[in-house]
């Protein structure tokens, strides 16, 4: 039935489903991405300050959150931009997870990064702009960290598939897809959002789909209404950027949801979330469930 979507993708054969092949489930800590799990990871865009991202760790932990996510290097469009703190922002984000016992998702840069980055973060991010640099993807794949995999700005899902495929190849299994947005000839938003995308990866591929509804919009007011999309098309879970005050943010302030958005926004999925097949459970206010990671 599905050979006609599968055409397209012949390079890529590790990366689609088949009669043999499970669902991909991968492990952080003591969670499970994919095969059911949904997962949010959420946090500052750039590790500002130690009470910044205390004060986000401590929010997000409470809310049921079990993945911070915080960039320590930071590819910035304008050199002028803040770059990120690098190893100093790696400590600190280790520092919140030995205080509240998340899990921590950061991007790296570039091959000569990895093992240090490896020693601190527990999921190794690949940027949008990074999605091709197959020797940063190698790197990576050796280091035996998950990877999430973001697509390019400008990458068709047949690139995005061919570059999960080179991490399978490199001997690493744990592979996460993320949607992000791509560049078009839309310019009202950050990027344009590709549901469709997510809905045609979790039918071809193993691999967990996550959605990055931030970078998509580019304005907070609209990351909400595109996470319950994502959610709809059948995203394996979220990476939102959640900042304690958004408008003093040092990267990203406009697309950052402030601790009472983000709350509202993880409210507005329950509903959605309740109509899966097998039906997900969150951590409500006031509830202790955490089978939604």
């Amino acid at each position: 039935m599905l050979a006609g979507l599968y055409e397209g993708f012949a390079d890529s054969p590790d990366v689609l489903k088949g009669p043999q092949r499970a669902l991909t489930v991968v492990p952080v800590l003591d969670m499970e991405i994919g095969g059911g799990n949904f997962a949010t990871m959420a946090g500052p865009c750039s590790v500002e300050t130690e009470f910044q991202l205390m004060a986000a760790a401590s929010h997000l932990r409470r809310a049921g959150v079990r993945i911070l996510r915080g960039g320590a290097f930071k590819p910035r469009s304008s050199p002028y931009a803040f770059q990120g703190h690098g190893l100093a922002g790696l400590k600190m984000l280790a520092r919140a997870r030995a205080e509240y016992g998340l899990a921590i998702i950061t991007e790296v840069l570039c091959e000569t990064d990895v093992q240090m980055v490896a020693e601190y973060a527990d999921i190794l991010q690949i940027g949008t702009r990074n999605m091709q640099n197959y020797a940063l993807l190698e790197a990576a794949a050796h280091s035996g960290r998950p990877i999430l995999l973001k697509r390019g700005m400008m990458a068709t899902i047949a690139d995005l598939l061919r570059s999960a495929q080179c991490i399978l190849e490199f001997g690493n299994p744990h592979v996460m897809l993320c949607e992000r947005g791509i560049r078009t000839f839309e310019t009202a938003m950050r990027n344009t959002f590709d549901a469709g995308a997510i809905a045609l990866l979790k039918l071809i591929t193993h691999l967990p789909v996550i959605a990055d509804p931030s970078h998509a919009a580019g304005h907070r007011e609209l990351v909400p209404a595109l996470a319950r999309i994502a959610v709809a098309a059948g995203a394996d879970g979220l990476l939102v950027e959640v900042h304690p005050y958004p408008k003093e943010a040092w990267s990203d302030g406009e697309q950052s949801l402030d601790f009472q958005g983000f709350d509202a926004m993880m409210k507005s999925l329950y509903p959605l979330l309740a109509l899966r097949e097998p039906a997900y459970a969150y951590p409500q206010p006031g509830k202790r469930r955490e089978a939604l990671r």
